[in-house]
């Protein structure tokens, strides 16, 4: 028998951008994943907003997954100094 996909949740999974490869679980939205997302979260000790748009959903082992890619157009600016992090 196959597993229904019943959760009230689903699985992020940031494709690329400031959050590449990291996933959460966030709440679906009358039933479906998001079709954007703003996160916050701090780089080099500064808060950013990050948009991310969705790339795919799909059921995986009666589990909702959805890939999101950055939208750095919409998102605060992030540098990165290398000379910072040795």
């Amino acid at each position: 028998m196959a597993a229904e996909a019943t959760s009230s949740s689903y699985v992020v999974e940031y494709l690329d951008g400031p959050l590449e490869g990291q996933v959460e679980h966030r709440s679906l939205v009358d039933g479906a994943p998001e079709s954007r997302l703003a996160t916050i979260a701090a780089v080099d000790g500064n808060e950013s907003v990050f948009w991310y748009d969705l790339v795919e959903q799909r059921d995986f082992d009666g589990e909702v997954r959805a890939t999101f890619a950055f939208d750095a157009g919409d998102s605060d600016p992030v540098t990165f100094d290398e000379d910072d992090n040795d």
